[in-house]
């Protein structure tokens, strides 16, 4: 397989790179500066020419452009957004196959909470741990940024839903109870439609402290830019659970660093998305299993 990798320097696309290449695949990565120009934020011509030459294309570098979808013509595009509203822009503007959210959330979450349905209309509450002594990526802090103040994008329920604002207590896999803050990631946009699940995910870190600052500055938007001041404090540990309101039913996956089980999912969903047979958009569970996914990250 000939994978073209958009964002292979950072966080998550070394981690693409490194399992790709450890299957026996070829990777190209893709830049303004590297060997195979592409600039993201200029003319895709040379993403278009590019992409004929590949069995797919992952999309890790942060830049959220719908219009990818359009450029890369038939060649699938993986993509690891985490943004909403984007994503419903590339589902629309999808050619090829489209793997819409590829990573923790959504991704493995998309596949805890297909787990747990049981009929249409389920409701499903998501719980997303994030390690706050990891260092990230320049994306994944602006991503961050981009929730304070923000509204969720076309949220279950009617009426405005603002991000970080709502919170609930809840005991994660580890046992231990947390405070959860309502966050726009987006498995109710992925997974909406006739008999979908309505689904509501909230967001805590491993640090209590960070959370209550995280929660603070949402109510207090002038405070964001201190986000990118504060240094990584605690473990970098990660979980997310899918629970059914209506049954109980709960599925959990945990772990040890964010951008590594992204990378690892991310390379999976390429994997299979350069052999899978359909067109349009598609999440991580229309290409692989919970059993597959959790294999992979446990091998």
């Amino acid at each position: 397989m000939k994978a073209l990798l958009l964002g292979g320097r950072g966080a998550v696309g070394t981690v693409v790179r490194r399992e790709l290449e450890r299957s026996g695949h070829s990777v190209t990565v893709a830049s303004r500066s590297s060997e195979t120009p592409v600039d993201l934020h200029g003319d895709l011509d040379t993403l278009s020419e590019s992409a004929i030459d590949h069995d797919v294309v992952i999309n890790t570098s942060g830049v959220e452009r719908a219009d990818l979808a359009t450029a890369v013509g038939d060649t699938p595009l993986v993509d690891i957004s985490a943004t909403g509203s984007y994503l419903a822009h590339l589902r629309r503007s999808a050619v090829g196959l489209v793997v819409l959210g590829a990573g923790l959330a959504p991704g493995l979450s998309t596949l805890l909470v297909s787990d747990v349905v049981d009929v249409p209309g389920d409701a499903v509450d998501v719980f997303v741990m994030l390690g706050a002594g990891e260092k990230h990526g320049a994306a994944a802090v602006e991503w961050t940024e981009g929730l304070i103040g923000s509204d969720v994008f076309s949220p279950p329920e009617p009426g405005r839903v603002i991000n970080l604002r709502e919170s609930v207590r809840a005991t994660g896999p580890d046992g231990v109870k947390r405070r959860y803050l309502r966050a726009d990631f987006p498995d109710h946009v992925l997974l909406s439609g006739d008999g979908g699940p309505t689904v509501r995910t909230y967001f805590t870190l491993t640090s209590a402290p960070m959370t209550s600052s995280l929660a603070l500055v949402a109510r207090i938007p002038a405070l964001r830019p201190t986000l990118r001041w504060v240094p990584p404090i605690g473990s970098d540990r990660w979980h997310v659970t899918a629970r059914n309101r209506r049954t109980g039913t709960e599925r959990s996956a945990s772990g040890a660093g964010q951008s590594e089980a992204t990378g690892v999912l991310t390379a999976l969903a390429a994997e299979r998305a350069a052999v899978h047979s359909g067109h349009g958009a598609v999440t991580m569970a229309d290409v692989m299993t919970l059993p597959e996914a959790t294999a992979a990250l446990n091998a």
